[in-house]
């Protein structure tokens, strides 16, 4: 080798070494301790002394949908640590007495990420009095950049939220105490590919993932039980440590290289639970048959004449996302003989009935927070499994509520500004799916405002996403360039009924039907 070449060689090694360092010094490490060495996770005697040194103002990911699979015990250690202003990563907070709602009732959150306020009337309170600052983020958009951070994918487009809010910013994170809007959510880059649009997301960690397993060994790998995988799964691997609470801990070897479900590279810490409440947010069960006739009221038999006539639209084998309320009562109607596969978006598919009172289980709820049942030939996964199925286009249809829908499909379904927000939950990502969105609802609000416009005036959950529309009165389908079509008829309706009560323009289809019931 010349002079020349080795000269050469030694530039280009040295040069090769140089780019090598400046990579490591800015290369983001999903794992604070994973420059150290290390076998095992790490076992603690308490969840106080687990969560010890977790300093104000972390960012926190914290598993559990609704109440079931939750972190109570670090996060009643939490309550006694008193560290403040926290960001937590959660899908929701809790109840007001429970979970996540006694950090926010002692106002040691800051912000909250997640896609669903629900039920917690002191998490809509101190949001709407601009005392808590609230990221508002799809289900499934949640649960995938949760998932990608903990596989070091720094962003990733997505179809859910095109057109909303979600993608054109301005979706008020913090209010201010005289009404107006302190802090808005940014716009997020759109592109088009194969002809249809996406926006960009970007991935998210945390400092410390506080999540709950039903199962550790001695290596600190994890299993869980049922529905209370949930958000848990991906978690994990989003923490830069990963403490995790659990209700046994079995020796090495005692779960089946098979069944583990998170391996230990990816858990720091474990402790066992001393006691676990498992409180159940809604349970439902289903009644012994009674021989006294039920007297229905008004407002049942309108619900129910929706309800049955939303389950003509189901086909023997399909696969079926039901929202909370009348769409999941729907299932009530399935035909005999047939086949619907229900799935739910906190990780179940072949959803089966409300249990009977020695069925209940708090690990196994839906998407409603409701204690059921599930079917033989079923199966449960994660959060951002589950949403990989519906954004994946392997869900036939999507049936769901609504506060307002427009003429051509537009959907609104999940917050009034500065009045009433309930989070959009997954609905954004079911309505962007491709599959087939039909909405349930009332004609018109009950002081009689249209709920059927021209344009939607509250936040749009999708854009053009409705296909069908099935109200007490009657059935309308939506066409991308007629817009909707009047094609069935309730019986004792007129057709000046459903003119006075639609806020919109409407054509009839040439042989209009009486409504159909299952």
């Amino acid at each position: 080798m010349s002079q020349l070449q080795k000269m050469y060689l030694s530039l280009r090694t040295a040069h090769f070494q140089s780019k090598c360092v400046i990579a490591r010094k800015h290369m983001p490490c999903t794992s604070a301790i994973a420059s150290q060495k290390r076998h095992y996770a790490k076992f603690y005697k308490s969840s106080e002394e687990a969560v010890a040194d977790i300093p104000s103002d972390s960012k926190l990911l914290v598993g559990g949908f609704g109440l079931c699979g939750i972190p109570e015990n670090l996060i009643g250690a939490l309550l006694k640590s008193k560290p403040s202003g926290l960001t937590v990563v959660s899908n929701n907070a809790g109840v007001d007495d429970f979970g996540l709602g006694l950090l926010l009732k002692q106002k040691q959150i800051k912000r909250m990420i997640s896609s669903y306020v629900g039920e917690n009337a002191e998490f809509e309170r101190q949001y709407l009095s601009g005392e808590l600052e609230v990221e508002l983020t799809p289900q499934g958009t949640l649960a995938e950049r949760i998932r990608a951070g903990g596989a070091g994918i720094p962003a990733f487009f997505t179809p859910t939220g095109y057109g909303t809010l979600i993608h054109e910013g301005g979706a008020p994170i913090k209010y201010g105490t005289d009404g107006g809007i302190d802090i808005v959510s940014d716009v997020r880059e759109s592109r088009v590919f194969n002809g249809r649009n996406y926006i960009m997301e970007e991935a998210i960690t945390g400092d410390f993932a506080l999540v709950k397993a039903w199962k550790a060994d001695r290596s600190g790998n994890l299993m869980f039980r049922k529905t209370a995988r949930n958000f848990n799964v991906p978690m994990c691997k989003a923490g830069r440590i990963t403490i995790a609470e659990v209700e046994e801990i079995v020796e090495n070897g005692e779960i089946d290289p098979n069944d583990v479900q998170i391996p230990h590279i990816y858990v720091q810490r474990v402790v066992k639970g001393p006691l676990y409440q498992k409180r159940i947010e809604r349970l439902r069960i289903t009644k012994p048959p009674t021989d006294e006739p039920h007297k229905m009221s008004a407002a049942e038999a309108m619900r129910l004449r929706i309800i049955r006539r939303a389950a003509l639209e189901f086909k023997d084998g399909m696969y079926a996302n039901l929202g909370i309320g009348m769409p999941m009562l729907a299932s009530n109607y399935i035909p005999p003989g047939m086949t619907v596969h229900l799935q739910s978006e906190n990780g179940i598919l072949g959803l089966g009935p409300f249990p009977s009172e020695d069925e209940v289980d708090p690990d196994l709820i839906n998407a409603g927070k409701e204690t059921v049942t599930n079917l033989p030939g079923s199966s449960f996964f994660s959060s951002d499994e589950s949403f990989a199925m519906i954004r994946g286009c392997h869900v036939d249809i999507t049936i769901l509520g609504a506060m307002q829908v427009s003429r051509y499909g537009d959907l609104a379904n999940y917050m009034i500004p500065n009045k009433m927000v309930k989070g959009m939950g997954g609905a954004m990502d079911l309505v962007s799916s491709g599959n087939k969105v039909i909405v349930t609802m009332e004609h018109s609000a009950k002081n009689g405002d249209h709920k059927i416009l021209d344009n939607c005036t509250l936040p749009l959950t999708g854009q053009r996403c409705v296909d069908m529309i099935i109200t007490e009165k009657c059935v309308f389908v939506v066409e991308e360039e007629r817009g909707l079509v009047l094609t069935e008829l309730a019986e004792g309706a007129t057709i000046e009924d459903i003119i006075d009560s639609t806020g919109c323009e409407f054509e009839c289809a040439d042989e209009i039907k009486v409504m159909g019931e299952a």
